[in-house]
Parts: structure tokens; sequence; C-alpha cells
């Protein structure tokens, strides 16, 4: 047996999320390609039909190429970089042995020394000739390792970059210095137009595997799939919001920088930006970061993360583990990028976007809070129901709620202190107040469990009440939603109509006022025949509870006050077999039909009485031949 040495340390993942981030971050440059495609005129200005229809042509050649690196692979992302990387190494090193030669032998006739930073070279002499050795030897070597060449390749290529510094070193003849510099460039150029066409044979074999996989892929799993997946892959909403951060610093640097300039010139002893420039430079921002589809993407990826550790941070505050909260990172994005394309957003002027993007933000401010009652409101219920009676556990899901009653309310105050009355600030406002009044449902409905576990009785009434409550706040609902079609309605005719607009409408009509009617509908007539056969079965009170001796079989708990008997013989809670007759029809012991018409029930109470179920005696009802009413009880045990 090989000996036991220490423990090995587990692998590093250092290098894969260091290789994830890399990868990240060379696909930025991409759609900052694309955004400066699409914020920019024609490439070919005039009044020619040719020449609009070529810059035309040049922008979508640009657009799809930069989309393509941008879905690329890993691997074949870096090599793309790599290969562009060492092509940009080699025209740096011709232009630098070009114009160092002009530098010291035209040096009068020609100003290269400002143009191209050769301000930060020696002029003349060793130090000269030592630090354009030392620029192409780095050169050199960059270009040698991204290419991966040989041993004897690469010194080739090492010292054909030297020979131009070299004639400057033995001070050779003007023509011979300017042939030395051409044939340099010249043999770099052949060469890596030989790579490049040596790779061209790879590339092809690579781009036909990679489309038939993606057509493979595409008639196995369908267009939706594959792009998720290719979403998945290329990480597509960091991607974004690294673009939209990166775009939102640079810009801010430059205004900043502008402005500090324009303050240090009026006041010499000025070193701060004041509060106004500080406020415009923020406007100027904000309006920037939405002024094309692109960068409102980018801006949702941001709300998505921002949103995303909201509704962690509010789980893990109130306790709740249902992995069907965490939807708020989605939700959030989704909302605001419709919100946007619904109103325009990117194609409005510097001053209307500004207002348009705070009143969407508004919006969404109220949809998240929706969305985190929806959290809450779960949560708030369990506990009641469960009878948990530690205050640390009841202290952050009501602390959460208290405040989502409060919030709406602070928000609607300071929008009707600073505006008039219209069709944004009446959606806000309804959406406030339907929110209050949700709460205000939750925490009645959380009462009334908490009083009924406080006293530890069988309160017939609790269902009942429940009900009322519940179907108040949903009728409420339902008038607030068709209040909301209403202003939608008035906004699309009069105001702004779009055809998002219109499908947004159309969706909301039909999710969540039709919807919610139908169902609304239905639960009330289920509720309504399941008291009518409950008010149709006998009832069984006073002494001859005593001689039944028997529990409920729903809820397991004694009969104190009265119980129901079925038609079978069978005696239950008139709540408990209430709650379960609105899912089914039968007998959650026996399963046959519970509810007869008033006649048949007659007629059996005369000719059976209240004869109570003997547990030994079989029951000729149950056909067990072929066990199919034993599957049946199994499940029907399970579901009570």
């Amino acid at each position: 047996m090989a000996a036991l040495g220490p423990p090995q340390p587990p692998p590093s993942r250092l290098g894969p999320r260091l290789r994830a981030a890399a990868e990240v971050a060379l696909r930025v440059p991409s759609l900052f390609f694309i955004d400066a495609i699409f914020n920019s005129a024609p490439v070919l200005a005039g009044d020619s039909l040719w020449a609009g229809l070529l810059g035309g042509l040049l922008r979508l050649l640009g657009v799809l190429v930069s989309s393509v690196i941008l879905v690329l692979s890993q691997r074949s992302l870096f090599q793309f970089y790599m290969i562009s990387s060492a092509f940009l190494l080699a025209a740096t090193s011709v232009l630098v042995n070009y114009y160092a030669f002009l530098h010291i032998n035209f040096h009068s006739a020609y100003d290269t020394n400002e143009a191209f930073g050769f301000q930060m070279l020696p002029h003349k002499g060793p130090s000269l000739w030592m630090a354009l050795s030392i620029l192409q030897l780095v050169f050199g070597i960059g270009y040698v390792a991204l290419l991966n060449i040989q041993s004897l390749y690469s010194q080739l290529i090492i010292l054909d970059l030297l020979i131009p510094v070299a004639g400057l070193i033995i001070e050779l003849p003007i023509h011979v210095r300017q042939v030395l510099v051409f044939i340099s460039g010249f043999v770099l150029t052949f060469y890596t137009l030989a790579i490049l066409l040596s790779k061209m044979k790879r590339f092809y074999y690579s781009t036909r595997y990679v489309y038939l996989l993606v057509r493979h892929m595409y008639r196995i799993y369908g267009l939706q799939l594959l792009l998720e997946d290719t979403w998945k892959r290329i990480r597509f909403p960091t991607v974004l919001r690294i673009f939209w951060l990166t775009r939102l610093t640079a810009q801010a640097a430059v205004l900043t920088y502008v402005v500090w300039m324009a303050e240090a010139d009026s006041d010499v002893k000025s070193r701060m930006i004041s509060w106004d420039n500080f406020w415009e430079v923020l406007c100027s921002l904000i309006i920037g970061g939405c002024d094309s589809t692109l960068t409102v993407l980018g801006m949702s990826a941001v709300i998505s993360s921002i949103a995303h550790y909201l509704g962690l941070g509010i789980l893990a505050f109130i306790g709740s583990t249902d992995e069907d909260d965490r939807r708020l990172g989605f939700v959030a994005p989704v909302l605001f990028f419709i919100l946007a394309l619904q109103t325009g957003l990117s194609g409005l002027k510097p001053e209307e976007r500004l207002v348009r993007l705070s009143r969407n933000m508004c919006l969404l401010l109220t949809a998240v809070l929706h969305f985190i009652h929806g959290m809450t409101d779960p949560v708030l219920m369990s506990l009641s129901a469960s009878h948990v009676s530690s205050v640390r556990r009841h202290f952050p899901v009501l602390f959460v709620s208290v405040c989502l009653f409060v919030l709406p309310i602070l928000l609607s105050y300071i929008l009707w202190h600073h505006y008039a009355l219209n069709t944004w600030l009446f959606a806000v406002t309804a959406f406030c107040v339907e929110l209050c009044l949700k709460v205000i449902v939750s925490i009645t409905v959380y009462v009334l469990f908490m009083i009924d576990g406080y006293y530890n009785v069988l309160w017939e009434k609790l269902d009942d009440y429940v009900y009322y409550v519940r179907s108040a706040g949903n009728i409420i609902e339902f008038i607030f939603g068709l209040i909301m079609f209403g202003n939608g309605a008035y906004t699309m005719v009069f105001e702004s109509g779009s055809k998002i607009r219109a499908c947004m409408m159309c969706l909301h009509a039909y999710f969540n006022i039709y919807l919610q009617a139908k169902n609304g509908w239905k639960t009330f007539i289920n509720r309504r025949t399941a008291v009518k056969k409950i008010n149709s079965l006998p009832e069984v009170k006073g002494e001859r509870l005593n001689d039944i001796d028997d529990v409920c079989a729903i809820c397991y708990h004694e009969f104190t006050t009265s119980a129901r008997i079925t038609p079978c013989n069978h005696y239950f809670h008139a709540l408990c077999l209430r709650k379960w007759l609105y899912i089914q029809d039968t007998c959650p012991m026996c399963h046959q039909k519970v509810y007869i018409d008033d006649k048949e029930n007659t007629n059996a109470s005369n000719n059976n009485g209240f004869v109570a179920r003997d547990e030994n005696e079989p029951n000729e009802n149950l056909e067990d031949s072929d066990g199919t009413d034993s599957e049946e009880e199994e499940e029907t045990d399970g579901l009570t």
C-alpha cells in the first residue's frame, strides 16, 4: 500500500474564473462597436443613392461581424483576439520603424516628433538606438508569443524587426535605410498574410462545424432553447452590465473633467464640483445611459442585478425558502424594458427622456413592491396557520408588510405634492392604493388565523371570514384592473399610442381582467355548491355525538358541537367536508357520491335513520376486485 501523504489542497478555481472574466471582458468591445454603428451617421454621406446603399451595407456588415464575434466560443474568441493583437503589434512595429526613420533623417522637414509621440524618446545617439531596439524586441516577442511561432521563425521575425535599427546604428546612407525599412515591413506583412491564409482552412472547417452543430441543435431543440443556450453560454446579461457600466464610467470621467476645468477657470480656489454641476452631470449620465436600445438593455441588466440581490436580501430577512420568489431579478428588468419600448424611451429628446425615465422608474418601483408583497404573503399565512409563537419569527414579515403599506402612501404623497394629475400619476396612485389594500387583506387574514390559534378551538366561521375578506380584496383588485385598462386605453387614444402598448393592454385584459373574473366566479360557484351540498346532509348534535365515539376522518379531531353524516354513513365536520367538496364530490372514505337531492335525502333518512358506522362491517359499495378503488383510497388518504 502506498504511504499516505499530507492532504492535498483542492484545485484552485482561480484559473477558470480568470478565463471567464477575460471572456466577458473580450465580448464587451463588440457591443461598443454595435452601439457606435447604430448611433453614428451613415459612413458615406451625400445625395447619391449608391453612396447611401453602400453606407448601409457597410453598417450592416459591421453589425454582422461584431455580432459574430460576440457569440464566438471561448476558444475561438481568445484565438481571434490573439491574432488581432499580433497583427496590431506588427502594424505598430512597421509604423515605428518608418516614423523613426523620418524622425532622424527629416526632423526639420516633418514634424513627427509631437504627432506620433517621439518626444518621449531621445532625439539621437545611442540612447535612441537602445530605446528603439527595446521597443522592437517587445513588439517581436509579443508577435511571436501571440501567434505561437516556432523558434527558428521567431528568431527571423525578431531579426527582421531589428534590421532598420541596425541601419541606424551603423549609420548607413539614407536611401539604404529607407530600403531596409521597406524590406522589413514587406517581410513582416508577407509573413502575416501567410499565417492568415494558413489559418483560413481551419477557420473554414470550424465555421462549417459550428454551422452544422447549430442546425442540428435547432432541429432537435428548437429556436427558443438554442437562444437560451447561447444567452447563458456567452453570459449576455453580465456582458451587457459591464458594457453599460464601462460606458457610463467613461462618460462620467469626461464630463467631470470638463466641468472641473470650467470651474477651475472661473474660480481658482475651487477644488470640488458644486452641487448644481454635479446634478447636471448626473442627469447627463442618466440621459446618456438610455439613448439607444442597446444601452436600455444594459440598464435593464444593471436593474436585474440590483433587483436580484434585493430579492435575496428580503427572502433572507423574512426567512422564506421558496424558489419561485427568487424571480425578482428577472421580473424587474423585463418590466423596465417593456416600459422603455412602450414609451419609446431611447427615441425621445434628452429632456423628455429624463422625465419619461423617472416616470417609468416610479411605475417599476410600484411593480417591485407588488412582487415583494407576493413574496411576504405566503410566509405571513404560513406563520399564522402553523401557530408559531416566536416574536422573532413574526417581526421581520410584519415589518416588511408595514413598509409595504407605508412606502406607497409616501410615494403617492410626494408625487401628488410635485405633479399635477395626469394619466401617469393616476396609474401610479392606483397601483399604490391597490398595494395598500392587498396589505390590509393579508394583515386581516393573518390576525384571523392568529386569533384562531390563540383560542385553540375549532372556529367553524373562520373559513367564511377568510373567504369574505379575500373576496373583498379580489373584487377591489378586479375593479382596479378595469380602471387601469380604461386609463391605458385613454393614454393610447389621446396621448401616445403604439403597437407595444396595444399588445400590453390585450395581455392585461386577458390575464388581469378575464382570467381573474373567470377564476373568481368559478370559486364562488364551487363554494355555493359546496354549501348547498353540506346543507342537504343530516346533522348530528347533542347526545348523539357521544354515541358516535369517533373522530373526523379529515382533521382527526373529535366532534364537539355537531357533525354531518353522508349517505354512506360516514361522519365529518361540516367545515372539513366543505373544504373537501371544493376538490371533489365523493366521500373521502369510500368515494361514493356525497350530494343527493332533497327528496332522496328525506327517503334515506326515514328508511335508515342515524345509524352509526361499524368499522368491522364490510362496505358493499366498495369493489376491490380489480384494485381500482383501493388505489383511489390511498390517493385520498394522501390528500387528507
